[in-house]
């Protein structure tokens, strides 16, 4: 049976959907991903919070217990970690371990800064050394908050976070394609990048991607839909195809009684 490491080395780039609750998980599931991440971003706006400030621990790691009983690999975001201990991220690392979580993705940033690249190492090692088996996507955030946002200050903490034992690299809001390029052919793990309108997945694996993730992207386009769904009914209009109800009603019982 092929691993999670193993989907970021096949021959086209991983796409990982992210899911922010049970039913999109299934329906990614049903839809045929072997595997399905978290957004913090979705799971905080679901229950009115915003993104980056914490508060998603709770609600991550009661997905998290939920999503590991569908037959997919499940990774999650946990911002940065949600302590700034390498003991206590390690220690909630291992808990989502137990419940057979197989990746996190950590930030190395804090209340939208980049935070000192010494600090976010200290945190991978921390993870890999109490969980060897955990699949580490260390998230690069100089290009997503605008800071330092050159290739050469991304590749300083890329190769450091690598020495500490991530296995794969995120760099959220690098578009230029030199620029991924560079990355890509600069560091010795999986580059992951968030899918962008301006790159198909299949450029980005020429580009040396090896994982594409949607991010908040479905939640979002979700809300844009529900959204327009009302609309048309406000005005008269048709209104689009949906999944049945009962397609729907028979995934969420299937999971609630353990049958997926």
């Amino acid at each position: 049976m092929v691993t999670f490491l193993e989907l970021h080395y096949a021959d086209a780039p991983l796409v990982l959907p992210n899911a922010w609750d049970v039913g999109s998980a299934l329906a990614f599931a049903d839809a045929g991903y072997a595997a399905i991440g978290t957004t913090s971003f979705g799971v905080g706006a679901s229950s009115g919070q915003p993104d980056g400030h914490g508060s998603t621990k709770a609600a991550t790691t009661a997905l998290a217990a939920r999503l590991c009983r569908l037959p997919v690999f499940i990774s999650t975001d946990i911002e940065d970690g949600y302590s700034d201990d390498p003991a206590e991220v390690a220690a909630f690392v291992a808990d989502l371990a137990d419940l057979g979580v197989a990746g996190v993705n950590l930030e190395d940033s804090s209340a939208g800064h980049l935070v000192d690249p010494a600090a976010a190492a200290a945190k991978i090692a921390a993870v890999k050394q109490r969980s060897p088996d955990m699949f580490v996507n260390a998230r690069a955030d100089n290009f997503w908050f605008g800071e330092q946002a050159t290739v050469d200050a991304v590749l300083l903490r890329a190769r450091s976070y690598a020495e500490a034992g991530a296995d794969a690299i995120f760099v959220p809001g690098v578009t230029d394609r030199e620029d991924i390029r560079s990355i890509a052919a600069a560091i010795d793990i999986p580059l992951n990048v968030l899918a962008h309108p301006s790159l198909t997945v299949p450029e980005l694996g020429e580009l040396g991607v090896r994982r594409v993730s949607s991010g908040s992207l479905p939640y979002r386009a979700a809300v844009d839909a529900a959204v327009a769904v009302a609309n048309a009914l406000r005005d008269g209009r048709q209104t689009p195809k949906a999944t049945s109800y009962w397609e729907v009603q028979s995934r969420l019982e299937q999971a609630a009684t353990g049958e997926v």
